[in-house]
């Protein structure tokens, strides 16, 4: 496969853009994919990132993969929240504050079919990365 990562990150870009322009009213939706904006801090840099991300909504938490596209790396939102789970969603309008954790394994198994569901491209994804592909609860905390 063609290495696309500037193209993908061209689109992430302006997609942020679109979000953070029109406060959230275009951006949440695109092509019936539905986006959080993740609000995260750097784990070397601690500025503020912002990283559009399709999510499925489930009991009321956000499940997200750390697919990265199905590259071998995992994402740098990841690892900012590995090194700090305190993060935000933006959905729309609405901001809410949650802290991240990864799927252990049995939730792991049970919650990939309902991500691929959605997002049929991810078993993809985890067949060209070439590593299990960690799904990230983001959970409310307040």
């Amino acid at each position: 496969m063609p290495n696309i990562r500037w193209l993908l990150a061209l689109i992430t870009r302006f997609h942020r853009w679109l979000f953070l322009a029109t406060d959230g009213r275009i951006g949440d939706r695109v092509l019936g994919f539905r986006f959080l904006l993740l609000e995260h801090v750097g784990r070397k840099t601690g500025a503020a990132r912002k990283t559009p991300l399709l999510y499925v909504e489930n009991e009321g938490r956000f499940l997200v993969a750390a697919s990265n596209a199905g590259d071998a790396r995992e994402p740098a939102w990841w690892l900012n929240l590995k090194s700090r789970p305190e993060a935000a969603v933006r959905l729309g309008r609405r901001t809410v504050l949650v802290k991240a954790r990864a799927a252990g394994p049995v939730e792991q198994a049970t919650l990939w079919p309902l991500l691929c569901e959605s997002y049929s491209y991810f078993d993809a994804y985890r067949e060209r990365a070439g590593r299990e592909i960690p799904i990230v609860l983001l959970e409310p905390t307040g």
